[in-house]
């Protein structure tokens, strides 16, 4: 599993080539907020990584479980910290499957959306350790 991305700064004020691999991508901020609005901003990537990794989760567990998923679809939204009423920042994740699955399985793989490891890492939280190079 790849786990080394590499993000740079460009001549734009905010956007960032993002690389990993053989891909690159870019993330910046949308003009309301002075950026070019040259690619997603970093909440809507951290969205992102979220989506796809639910996504591919049932995708394969389907596929090991012999379920015909035809379609796959993961709208999610971010909500920041409410400082007038302390509540944290919240997701929500909303999935439509479609295909040839029981009442019972659906449910099921509602339970495998929570077991893709994006999900788990943000429940959990993670250490972030900060150095110069």
């Amino acid at each position: 599993m790849r786990s080394e991305v590499l993000v740079e700064n460009t001549t734009n004020r905010y956007t960032q080539k993002i690389s990993f691999g053989d891909h690159t991508l870019y993330s910046d901020e949308p003009k309301e907020l002075k950026g070019d609005d040259k690619g997603g901003t970093p909440f809507e990537l951290l969205l992102s990584a979220l989506g796809s990794c639910t996504s591919i989760t049932l995708s394969m567990y389907a596929e090991m479980k012999g379920i015909n998923l035809e379609i796959i679809s993961v709208r999610l939204n971010y909500i920041p910290p409410n400082k007038l009423d302390n509540s944290p920042s919240r997701i929500t994740r909303k999935i439509h499957l479609e295909g040839d699955f029981t009442e019972e399985q659906h449910q099921r793989m509602l339970e495998i959306a929570d077991r893709c490891p994006v999900h788990k890492t943000l429940r959990q939280g993670v250490e972030i350790s900060s150095s110069m190079e």
